[in-house]
């Protein structure tokens, strides 16, 4: 099918590994909705763990209802530029024709308990860009729309493209490390450093903890955390990673916990090496069940276990900090793929000598 000024390039799901690219029709923006021309769309871990097949994706084998309507087009961090606005659109989100612009990951239905008390990240509905078709097709395409109910944020011309394709991962961190509390004297350990995780630590610095403690496999990203401001960075593979943190809180443990590996063994190594009466922040998608002996958290420990969803009010911060350098993407973002080559790009985000992997519609 050649191309033409009606259709485009785009990745689509239709179900678990089953992933083409298609040509199919350009969205025509109507009332107060935005036509986006993709800037970068990035692969996040859930976007490679749905492409896999995770249970949570798809239904399970019980049979369960899908979350992920097909066929869609994937991605939900992206940023692009208006090129077309529907009626009262550029009034609607206070944008223009022209301009960068990115939206938050979910489209909120403006209905329900949670978004008409202002938790709209929690909306009932819950619609995510890049999961259900047609009303949030993704950004792993030429063009995608932004529907009305949208949450959209400008993104300044001094932004380097790299820093605007990471506001959403970044915007997710601060609203993790947010949840933490964080205070001048705590011991904070974060688990996990890939994108999300490094962003954490980055953001958490900003916090001026007593102690900053980032923990991977990965000796590569260990050494980019110390750059960003980890005090200490733990290899698992090759140290008792409870053992060192108890010596250096007079055997007490953390005092905050911010799990963001994705890996129930995350979930479990935090537990044990968390104080009592200590914050256990879970951001992590899993792609299988993890189990644990629940008394720990209450019988033992009375923890304070607190979840982190998506980036509610801080899509502002993250461009704020990437304006003023606190934040950055460098060492980050490693690696460009065209459309063309989204297999590839898949293959290599998987991989663990790359940390975020950016798919450019018109790869630069």
């Amino acid at each position: 099918m050649h191309a033409s000024a009606a259709d485009m390039l785009a990745l689509v799901a239709h179900g678990p590994g089953d992933y083409r690219l298609e040509r199919i029709a350009r969205p025509k923006p109507k009332a107060n909705e935005l036509l986006i021309a993709i800037g970068a769309c990035g692969i996040c871990a859930g976007d490679d763990k749905c492409h896999a097949g995770a249970a949570m994706f798809w239904g399970g084998a019980d049979g369960g209802e899908p979350w992920v309507k097909t066929p869609v087009v994937p991605g939900h961090e992206f940023f692009g530029t208006v090129v077309e606005a529907g009626e009262g659109a550029e009034e609607h989100f206070g944008v223009r024709v022209g301009e960068r612009v990115v939206a938050e990951q979910i489209v909120p239905c403006d209905k329900c308990r949670f978004c008409r008390s202002g938790a709209y990240w929690m909306c009932e509905v819950h619609h995510i860009f890049g999961f259900q078709k047609g009303v949030a097709d993704g950004g792993m395409a030429e063009y995608m729309l932004f529907p009305s109910t949208a949450r959209v944020h400008k993104v300044p011309d001094s932004l380097s493209f790299e820093d605007a394709a990471i506001i959403e991962p970044l915007a997710c961190a601060i609203h993790t490390v947010n949840r933490g509390d964080i205070g001048l004297d705590d011991v904070v350990v974060i688990a996990g450093a890939g994108p999300l995780g490094l962003f954490m630590a980055q953001v958490a610095y900003l916090k001026t903890p007593k102690k900053l403690i980032v923990i991977d496999p990965v000796d590569e990203r260990l050494s980019l955390a110390l750059s960003y401001g980890a005090d200490l960075t733990i290899n698992p593979a090759k140290e008792d990673a409870e053992a060192v943190v108890r010596a250096l809180t007079q055997g007490y443990g953390c005092d905050v916990y911010i799990e963001a590996t994705g890996s129930p063994a995350g979930v479990t190594q935090g537990l044990a090496m968390i104080r009592k009466l200590g914050r256990f922040v879970e951001f992590s998608v899993f792609g299988k069940e993890t189990t644990t002996d629940w008394s720990v958290i209450g019988d033992r420990k009375e923890l304070d276990v607190r979840g982190a969803h998506l980036s509610p009010y801080t899509y502002p911060v993250a461009i704020d900090l990437l304006e003023r350098g606190f934040v950055t993407s460098k060492g980050i973002v490693t690696h460009r793929f065209g459309l063309a080559d989204w297999r590839a790009a898949f293959d290599c985000a998987h991989a663990v000598d790359s940390i975020k992997v950016l798919l450019v519609p018109e790869a630069v």
